[in-house]
């Protein structure tokens, strides 16, 4: 499985949403694409709602979200 560079996708800056994980500098959040995804959107649905939004872009939420998950455990063992 090779790991999705979202470094160029993933934007924070502190005047933007709070500070909080973008795409693209965009004003969509992470967190906004992961609690669409988690209360069933599908990736289809989420590109038709939000069409400056591309696959990449969904999947370097993921791969993002995951990357945290990873830190987090290894800081908690």
């Amino acid at each position: 499985m090779t790991d999705l560079d979202y470094h160029s996708i993933i934007t924070i800056e502190p005047g933007k949403r709070s500070g909080k994980p973008c795409i693209r500098g965009l004003r969509i959040t992470v967190y906004d694409i992961l609690e669409y995804l988690a209360s069933g959107m599908t990736e289809a649905e989420i590109l038709e709602d939000f069409d400056y939004l591309t696959q990449a872009d969904i999947r370097a939420c993921l791969a993002y979200a995951a990357d945290r998950e990873k830190h987090l455990m290894v800081i908690n063992s």
